[in-house]
């Protein structure tokens, strides 16, 4: 990226990046699904102003009618993504890097650090979220920071399969017959998940990668990502027995989507 950019940094600013590309195949407009009349993506916008950590909410998508819903459950939509930038095999640097760049030259200014909040994650803590920020900005050498929960099963009692057929271990060197040692005879493993991550917007440009090799391990409570159909029906089980402060916030100040106006083209 170009090194310039670098100058335009306000500093000890927060933007949060909500990634909403239109197209998923796995489960079809996902990022707008509506769990209890709300979508997906509004859950993402509010847990971010309830952080108490941001100052701005983008929403970085290829589709107009998305911008429409981001824009009515407040966040910003100043721009589109373009489409060589929003297909299945796009990744986040690349959506990234068009934020930054769009920022800095159309409005001159950029955040020190983003947070990135994916909208197939919606039960989540405002205050977990907005101390993630609270982290990150407390440590100087961090290139980034990514929520993660404690894995239920160790991956060091897996197996690969050899070429001839027969099993090895998962981790070089650890034998088959200890591989089938009780689970607390290995170290703890965290699953990556979409709860909340902080980028130092920076490093980006410096690295033109995400995370580097300072990434700040932020321990979340488990949750539930939507990656399939059967995802949404456990999401409105699970939320007809628990309350969720982002859903409340919305249910209090917000129509549902169906009511809302918000018409696609």
């Amino acid at each position: 990226m170009d090194k310039k950019y670098l100058d335009l940094i306000k500093k000890d600013s927060v933007y949060s990046i909500i990634p909403a590309r239109s197209g998923s195949k796995g489960v079809k407009n996902k990022n707008i699904r509506c769990l209890k009349g709300y979508p997906l993506l509004a859950f993402s916008i509010a847990a971010s102003k309830l952080s108490g950590e941001v100052s701005r909410v983008l929403i970085s998508t290829d589709s107009p009618y998305y911008a429409k819903i981001g824009e009515y459950y407040g966040a910003e939509a100043p721009f589109l993504r373009p489409a060589e930038i929003s297909g299945d095999k796009s990744t986040d640097i690349e959506f990234m890097q068009h934020v930054i760049t769009w920022l800095a030259e159309n409005e001159g200014e950029i955040p020190e650090y983003f947070m990135h909040m994916r909208p197939t994650y919606p039960l989540r803590d405002p205050k977990v979220v907005g101390e993630a920020a609270v982290r990150m900005k407390n440590d100087s050498t961090a290139t980034s920071l990514r929520s993660a929960h404690l894995a239920s099963n160790t991956p060091y009692k897996w197996f690969n399969m050899r070429e001839d057929g027969y099993y090895k271990s998962v981790k070089e060197g650890l034998t088959l017959d200890e591989a089938n040692n009780p689970r607390q005879a290995f170290p703890d493993v965290y699953v990556p998940d979409g709860y909340v991550d902080m980028l130092r917007t920076e490093f980006i440009i410096n690295n033109d990668l995400m995370h580097g090799d300072r990434m700040i391990g932020y321990v979340v409570p488990g949750g539930i990502d939507v990656d399939a159909k059967q995802d949404m029906a456990f999401l409105e089980y699970y939320v007809t027995d628990h309350s969720n402060p982002v859903l409340e916030y919305l249910m209090n100040n917000y129509k549902p989507l169906d009511e809302s106006g918000v018409k696609e083209d």
